[in-house]
C-alpha cells in the first residue's frame, strides 16, 4: 500500500519502475481500478487536502516522492513542468472519457481488446502484429478495472485466443497477433461476429 483514499494528500509521487494500481473502495468492500500507471505517470495529485483514491503497488516499485511544499515550488519555477502536467491532465480526461464508453457500451470482448491495445501503447505509441506486452497484473485486477467478473475475463482471452488475436506467453506476456483486428474489435466493428 501507498497511500489510502482519504489519507492526508501530503506529497506527489513519480513512478520511477514498476507498476502501480489505482482504486477507489466502495461502502460494501467492492473495489474499482481506476488505472494502471508505470514509468513516468504522476500519483498523488489532490485539490483538497485528501487523497480521493488509494494507490497499491502491483509489482515491486520505485517512486520519486516530492512533499506538496517541493511539487508547487517546482511548478511555480518550472513552466515546462506545467505545461507537461496540463497536458497529462488533458490525457487522463480522455482516458476517463474512453473509459466511460468501455464501461457502458462494449462487450467483454471489446473491453479486453481496448485494454491490450491501451498497454500496448503504453510499449510503443504504434503497435505492430506480434508485439509483446507484459500484463503483471491479476486477472482480478484487469476484472476490476473492467467492470466485468474474473471469470469472464479469462472467458474473453480465451475468446482472442481461440480467434487467433492474441497469445498467452510465459511470464504474464501477452503478444498481439492481429492488431488490426483488435482495434476493429476495439471499437465495436469486428470482423462479422468474430467474437461475440
Amino acid at each position: 500500500m501507498i497511500f489510502s483514499e482519504g489519507d492526508p494528500a501530503s506529497s506527489v509521487r513519480i513512478v520511477t519502475s514498476g507498476m502501480v494500481r489505482i482504486l477507489r473502495m466502495m461502502a460494501d468492500g467492492r473495489r474499482q481500478i481506476v488505472g494502471f500507471l508505470q514509468p513516468g505517470d504522476m500519483l498523488g495529485l489532490a485539490l483538497g487536502g485528501t487523497y480521493l483514491y488509494s494507490a497499491e503497488a502491483v509489482t515491486p516499485v520505485t517512486l520519486r516522492r516530492l512533499s506538496r511544499t517541493q511539487f508547487d515550488t517546482l511548478l511555480e519555477r518550472d513552466p515546462e513542468l506545467r505545461l507537461r502536467l496540463l497536458a497529462a491532465t488533458a490525457t487522463e480526461l480522455q482516458v476517463a472519457q474512453e473509459q466511460m464508453l468501455l464501461l457502458g457500451r462494449k462487450t467483454a470482448p471489446e473491453r479486453l481488446a481496448s485494454f491490450l491495445l491501451r498497454q500496448a501503447r503504453r510499449v510503443t505509441p504504434e503497435p505492430q502484429d506480434h508485439c509483446r506486452i507484459p500484463l503483471p497484473m491479476t486477472r482480478t485486477d484487469i476484472a476490476d478495472f473492467l467492470g466485468l467478473t474474473m471469470e469472464t475475463v479469462s472467458r474473453a482471452f480465451t475468446k482472442l485466443k481461440t480467434t487467433r488475436l492474441i497469445r498467452l506467453l510465459p511470464d504474464q506476456m501477452v503478444e498481439l497477433v492481429d492488431v488490426e483486428a483488435l482495434i476493429d474489435l476495439s471499437e465495436g466493428c469486428g470482423r462479422s461476429g468474430l467474437v461475440q
